[in-house]
């Protein structure tokens, strides 16, 4: 079975073709700038070099077009046919309450999705242009959304409940909801794996850490407390957003001058460890800085570090013990000081690194000395693999 997965942004469209007997990727591939001058479309297929497709793409339907060339193409294709797709999974990024796992997509679900766009403006609407173009150009190929939000839903109401009025949840669904679930619910699996234990007798957290960040206690499997809430903004220091602050700053901005319009803009795009350094929203630049002697980089870090600690604190305290800490994502994945800083910080899980494994890079290992309590990892996240895995399951 090959399963397409599509990942749509307002003007970028991610693909990748996997062989669901092997898990192996065919063909894979980022169309950008899909709506404006300069579009292109670069396509790389197994054991074949990368190629540029620079050409016009007014819409998501045009970048499908050339990528469905691509994967029939005799010099760059890996398929003959695109009847030899079997099916598609959709990256979806909220599913609000309606969606609590994977689905096949018809036009009640199609219609729900609408509902939910609301709470995920910028995103749930470039998702749907996705599959609707999927559906016009493989009307006879079964389609499946796979959510952000899905995995969290395990959720228990004192985690996801805020403090406000409840009416505000009943009428607005006000509520947590967390993402990068996808990437959680893959890395605590292949996690128990590299453990050798059964999932649902472990208590793990995932950190999710690059320039979007979260953290994710999984118990038996289960989501049970993320640290992302109503939207992306919440919780740790990212790349450009600030994480939880004291709600109090938005109305004092407000009377200082600054339009509401503006303090978003200040949360969502200057903030983080950007707006501390001064330098970056790329922590590889940061750290760069930091280690020259910027002492606002440094600052960006200490406080992303402290947030990540404090945070993990927390989900033991949630989750009455941890067995296993999980890094993840290109932060979480390649940093060696950042795993250092912050698993220094954590001596009261009887944590030690083997400082050997921590300097490896690109494969998923124990990087923990034997003899620690508790065992930390480093697994490079699949959300590709995740979808496709989901959408394997769903339409065989």
């Amino acid at each position: 079975m090959n399963v397409l997965v599509i990942n749509c942004g307002s003007s970028s469209l991610k693909y990748q073709l996997l062989d669901m007997t092997t898990e192996k990727v065919m063909a894979k591939g980022l169309a950008e700038r899909i709506g404006i001058d300069g579009s292109v479309l670069t396509h790389e297929a197994a054991g074949k070099d990368k190629v540029k497709f620079e050409q016009a793409m007014e819409t998501h339907k045009d970048a499908l077009n050339i990528l469905m060339d691509a994967l029939v193409s005799p010099a760059h294709g890996v398929i003959k046919s695109l009847e030899e797709i079997s099916a598609v999974g959709h990256r979806t990024v909220h599913g609000a309450e309606t969606f609590c796992d994977s689905v096949v997509i018809n036009a009640d679900v199609i219609e729900k999705m609408e509902e939910c766009s609301e709470l995920a403006p910028l995103h749930n609407p470039a998702n749907l242009i996705g599959i609707r173009a999927c559906q016009e150009l493989l009307p006879n190929v079964p389609m499946v959304g796979v959510f952000d939000t899905a995995f969290h839903q395990t959720l228990p109401a004192e985690a996801f409940m805020y403090p406000l009025p409840y009416e505000l949840y009943e009428e607005h669904k006000i509520r947590k909801y967390g993402f990068h679930g996808t990437s959680h619910k893959f890395v605590s699996r292949a996690a128990a794996e590299l453990m050798g234990e059964k999932i649902e007798n472990l208590k793990l957290i995932s950190c999710h850490l690059g320039n979007g960040a979260s953290l994710c206690a999984i118990k038996g499997g289960k989501s049970v407390e993320t640290s992302m809430g109503l939207t992306p903004l919440a919780g740790l220091e990212m790349g450009t957003r600030c994480g939880d602050i004291d709600p109090a700053i938005i109305p004092f901005l407000v009377n200082k001058g600054y339009s509401v319009k503006e303090v978003d803009e200040i949360m969502n795009k200057k903030s983080g460890v950007l707006g501390v350094s001064g330098v970056s929203s790329d922590f590889r630049d940061v750290e760069g800085a930091a280690d020259e002697g910027n002492k606002r980089a440094q600052l960006a870090l200490d406080i992303f570090h402290y947030r990540v600690v404090t945070t993990i604190g927390a989900y033991v305290a949630a989750m009455d013990g941890v067995d296993g800490i999980i890094f993840t994502a290109g932060l979480g994945e390649n940093s060696v000081t950042s795993r250092k800083a912050i698993c220094d910080r954590l001596n009261f899980l009887g944590i030690k690194l083997d400082v050997t494994a921590n300097s490896q890079r690109g494969k998923a290992m124990i990087i923990s000395a034997a003899d620690s309590k508790t065992k930390v990892m480093v697994i490079p996240t699949n959300e590709e693999l995740m979808i496709a895995r989901d959408t394997m399951e769903l339409v065989k």
